[in-house]
């Protein structure tokens, strides 16, 4: 009966909410407007209903019996006093920020954005665009939804998020195309993964490694726009965060519902994007190798695992054959195609696309280019060029947030190998060195395929964004633990790298100070860097010796 009354509280609030922001959204959408209040309402009360239930489960106290290592929050650790509560606060902002930053973004792009389709439009991001076009013709034809699964849809290899979407519209939205509506579910499923996150990072890794890596996966701006927008990523996300939990459940409690959450969040990317399920494997299968203590694994948790990744690696190369005639024949050599051609024609589009890369390009030796394209991919989007490069207003505020969030996280992605090094846990160390090396393998292969493009790069990125947000959580963590120094050298490094590139944009466009050339540029901050490494061994030696380390 007590839960029953809780529930009836909420419904107080949720029905009420739900009805006056569909109202809002419908005025914003052509169409009959009653038709469109109905949707949004519906989506709405789903969405509140679904980010409650799984707040108070996320927030709550383990289920009785189980092994709990993570001690509940304490009013030293959150501002809000209890776990639920700092739970619920984070859920409400993720969603908030990205449902009103989709708005806002659909709103301005037509005003204040480029002469094209995709802002006329109030898109962010091309793929949403055209996919978001084909969800609404597959709705609106007589077609059943499963074709997504099977046709070549152009702008979905998998098929998966445009099938949810054509049935969304078809049947929420049948009288005329409202976008927002996918800009609402996009939100609600970016925001449902932080239960999942706060729970497995705290029964793990204790109280602040959740509070730290659900703020950071709740606020982080590349995140925030994804969100806000018809695309894969917030669903993968999301997926990832059920994945991780049915994992440290299992783990830790051997629940047998955890695989539920795993079944659940391995389908749903088989769906979406069949290759971050076989990613995903691959860093649980390092997960327990490094943990279990030689290998202490059920054959039948090999066979489903083998099984899921044979089904994934089919599922891939036959959505990437659907592109186009691939050579290989296997589905391993499908995929190096793809792979192969897609890296040539993004590094050609770099090469084409600007003219200081194409400067570069002829002054150094080919062999030298793919690591320049990485490099400059791992460092997009590029902070001083959102604050100089000429744009529209709408556009500045983006590239400038994005940026802003990028190269506040990156030092947090760099540190968990300082970490790892100084940590006395032979296997904690194992586990973090494991999961920095996967991250940061992810991070240098986005950026490759993504050729140095300051959308593409970030986009794929994000994909894997939860345990980038893990990573940089436990390295807050232990830097406000330890007090090491090696963070503030960390910054410094990056200080000096974004001093000396403001100035040589602020050069490229306004000819303001004096003229480096791009390899002087690069020989100084390499030296700068030299300098504070050494300096800060150095130091760290001579503590040592004299006993004050």
């Amino acid at each position: 009966m007590k839960l029953k009354n809780i529930f009836a509280r909420d419904l107080l609030w949720i029905t009420p909410l739900s009805l006056g922001l569909g109202a809002i959204l419908s005025f914003l959408q052509p169409g009959s407007w009653l038709t469109g209040w109905l949707g949004f309402s519906f989506l709405f009360f789903l969405s509140f209903f679904l980010l409650t239930i799984s707040t108070k489960w996320g927030g709550g106290a383990s289920t009785a019996g189980q092994k709990n290592t993570a001690p509940p929050l304490t009013s030293s650790q959150c501002s809000f006093g209890s776990a639920k509560k700092t739970l619920a606060w984070i859920v409400a902002l993720a969603f908030a920020l990205r449902l009103a930053g989709g708005v806002a973004a659909y709103l301005a792009l037509p005003v204040d954005g480029f002469d094209d389709e995709d802002d006329k439009a109030g898109y962010v991001f091309t793929d949403a665009r055209r996919r978001d076009a084909q969800a609404w013709e597959l709705a609106g034809s007589d077609q059943p939804i499963i074709t997504a699964l099977t046709d070549k849809f152009t702008y979905d290899q998998y098929g998966g998020l445009l099938g949810f979407s054509a049935l969304i519209y078809r049947y929420l939205s049948p009288d005329a195309h409202r976008p927002l509506m996918m800009v609402l579910v996009s939100a609600f499923i970016a925001a449902l993964g932080l239960p999942f996150l706060w729970k497995a990072a705290g029964q793990l890794w204790g109280a602040k490694a959740a509070l730290a890596s659900s703020w950071i996966f709740a606020l982080y701006p590349e995140s925030v726009l994804l969100g806000g927008s018809a695309m894969r990523e917030p669903y993968l996300m999301t997926f990832s965060a059920m994945v991780l939990w049915g994992f440290v459940n299992w783990q830790e409690n051997r629940n047998r519902e955890a695989w539920l959450w795993s079944g659940i969040g391995l389908a749903g990317m088989l769906l979406v994007s069949p290759g971050v399920a076989l990613a995903t494997l691959v860093l649980f299968a390092g997960w327990v190798y490094f943990t279990s203590g030689r290998g202490r694994v059920s054959w039948w948790v090999v066979a489903v695992v083998v099984l899921v990744f044979t089904a994934g690696l089919f599922i891939l190369s036959a959505g990437l054959n659907r592109q186009g005639n691939l050579g290989g024949g296997t589905p391993v050599g499908i995929i190096g195609a793809f792979w192969s051609e897609a890296v040539s024609w993004d590094v050609y589009q770099l090469e084409r696309g600007s003219g200081w890369v194409q400067k570069l390009f002829n002054r150094m030796p080919e062999w030298l280019r793919l690591p320049f394209v990485t490099v400059y991919g791992i460092f997009q989007p590029v902070l001083p060029a959102a604050f100089v490069e000429p744009t529209t207003l709408t556009w500045r505020i983006i590239a400038i947030l994005r940026a802003l969030g990028w190269y506040a996280l990156l030092p947090m992605l760099i540190l968990p190998f300082v970490a790892a090094a100084v940590d006395r846990s032979d296997v904690k160390r194992k586990l973090w060195m494991w999961i920095t090396l996967f991250s940061w393998t992810w991070i240098l292969l986005t950026a490759l395929r993504g050729g140095g493009d300051q959308w593409d790069n970030p986009r794929y990125r994000a994909i894997l964004f939860l345990w980038q947000a893990v990573m940089a959580g436990h390295a807050f963590v232990w830097w406000r633990g330890t007090g090491n120094p090696w963070p503030v050298r960390v910054i410094g490094m990056e200080a000096v790298f974004l001093l000396f590139f403001t100035q040589w944009y602020v050069n490229r466009y306004y000819h303001f100070g004096p003229q480096l050339e791009f390899a002087q540029i690069v020989l100084i901050i390499s030296g700068l860097w030299i300098l504070i490494l050494l300096g800060g061994w150095a130091w760290d030696r001579r503590l040592r010796l004299t006993g004050r380390g």
